[in-house]
């Protein structure tokens, strides 16, 4: 599309007209036609102290409700009066036109498919100040975010950041909660206003939780949150979690770490798991806090041999995470629904289906039963291949066929007293297969059955032991009749 109407943005700087570059101000004395996106600037009273003519778009934040329908107003204004005239028109804003600038940005996007010719043009960023009147240098490692859509995901310790955009004591609100997520209540952070702007300038030190109750927050007004100088921060990260364990791997690192293996460390996987559910069993979070970082360095752990192996990373695994709660939930990520938690689950095991599809793995040609990983607790396999079978009808009709069966499975475990143990072991498992048929059928978790039956078991058994030692004996000095009555006793207790 040929070329008809031209646009200039150009940047006025973060200050007064002495930081006005010459180039910019040479195009302001020659501009046809110049809009500025706001008044509010200090370069504005000097144009029109030198009769430089302007309109300004202030009016528009009165009538818009989100900067965004601001941005997209202005950006729409500026290209219809472009093409209406067909000449060059300037549109002057504060700063830098590509720091911190969304109306560039939409600019950007829409003029070439408007065939409207856009040229930008420089200026000193509020950044130039921040890092003169901050005193940091960017090179340490820096990163720029917005305060009106801060995310804790953002934040790096190891970096300078400094939040744009502050505009008001709410943001501030927002922006400390955010950065307190991370850092400690009283870091230590800086807050800048008017930075570079003679006779307005302000620089203020304080802890983080004072960051809302300062005043004269407005559109020039920055945060500084310095880079930490220890490892204390870094350590809330995962990023250090993975160089840690890097390091333990290393030829520099752990004797014993840098000798393991998948299989060797197989158990402790296992083991953890358990300990998390026992933390989670007694109501503990604190200990389910640090469980939990047992069973996560064990993940971590086994991605990292495979990262030193060339096979993967753990940045692959959490790719791999994210990109299949997206896909099997698109009731919230597309655009199926889901009304309640039973057609929520029905859609994941419909898109289940059609990955393996994809894999080229026929869900007709698979066993019923596929699918139930082969190492999973006994008791809790047996639920998950009973439920299979039943949802194929494989089951029994009511609850008195399952009290029939384990009375048969009982009798039969009777009758087989005097054979080997193998045939024992055989009718033992039909027996517990048939008690946890039971479990199914009366929706009790059958591992959370027995688990609550070990814990009454190790209160009662815990209890005779005191009691005996409160009498001044051991086991040696007792007998079975003495434990029991203590027995019955802890049964009331």
């Amino acid at each position: 599309m040929p070329v008809s109407a031209q646009i200039t943005v150009v940047g006025l700087g973060t200050g007064d007209e002495n930081q006005m570059t010459l180039g910019i101000w040479n195009k302001l004395q020659t501009a046809a036609r110049i809009f500025l996106r706001t008044e509010e600037h200090p370069v504005a009273g000097y144009i029109r102290k030198k009769g430089i003519a302007y309109e300004s778009f202030d009016e528009i934040y009165k009538q818009s409700p989100t900067f965004e329908e601001v941005y997209g107003q202005i950006a729409a204004l500026l290209m219809e009066e472009a093409v209406r005239s067909g000449e060059e028109i300037v549109y002057a804003l504060p700063g830098h036109p590509s720091v911190a600038e969304r109306t560039t940005q939409i600019l950007r996007e829409r003029c070439p498919d408007a065939g409207i010719g856009l040229e930008i043009l420089g200026g000193e960023s509020f950044l130039d100040q921040a890092f003169l009147r901050f005193g940091f240098d960017p090179i340490e490692g820096f990163q720029l975010l917005d305060g009106t859509a801060l995310d804790s995901a953002q934040l790096n310790p190891m970096l300078h950041t400094v939040v744009a955009q502050v505009y008001d004591s709410f943001t501030a609100s927002d922006v400390k909660l955010t950065l307190m997520e991370l850092y400690p209540d009283d870091y230590k952070v800086y807050v800048g206003h008017a930075l570079g702007i003679a006779g307005e300038e302000s620089i203020h030190e304080i802890p983080l939780f004072e960051l809302d109750r300062l005043n004269g927050y407005g559109n020039l007004s920055l945060v500084w949150v310095p880079k930490a100088e220890t490892n204390e921060l870094a350590n809330r990260t995962f990023a250090r979690l993975k160089e840690i364990v890097a390091i333990l791997r290393s030829p520099e690192g752990c004797p014993w770490d840098r000798e393991q293996t998948h299989a060797s460390i197989r158990s402790n996987l296992i083991e953890e798991t358990y300990e998390v559910l026992e933390a989670i069993d007694d109501d503990d979070p604190v200990g389910m806090c640090e469980e939990l970082g047992d069973l996560l360095l064990q993940v971590v752990m086994h991605a990292q041999m495979e990262d030193e192996a060339g096979s993967f990373t753990i940045v692959d695994v959490i790719q791999g995470l994210n990109e299949k709660l997206i896909r099997r939930h698109p009731h919230v990520f597309g655009e199926r629904s889901a009304q309640d938690a039973e057609e929520a689950l029905s859609n994941w095991q419909q898109i289940k289906q059609e990955e393996k599809r994809k894999r080229g793995e026929a869900p007709g040609q698979q066993s019923v039963l596929s699918g139930v990983p082969r190492d999973l607790p006994a008791l809790y396999k047996a639920v998950k291949l009973q439920k299979k079978a039943a949802k194929v009808g494989f089951d029994w009709p009511d609850l008195q066929g399952v009290y029939d069966k384990i009375t048969e499975e009982l009798q039969e475990l009777k009758e087989a007293h005097n054979q080997d143990s193998e045939a024992l072991k055989s009718e033992l498992g039909d027996l517990l297969f048939a008690v946890v048929n039971l479990a199914r059928f009366m929706k009790i978790d059958p591992e959370e059955a027995l688990t609550a039956t070990n814990r009454k078991f190790v209160q009662r058994f815990e209890y005779i032991e005191n009691q005996l030692r409160l009498n001044g004996k051991t086991f040696d000095q007792t007998d079975l009749q003495e434990m029991e009555a203590y027995w019955q006793e802890a049964k009331k207790v």
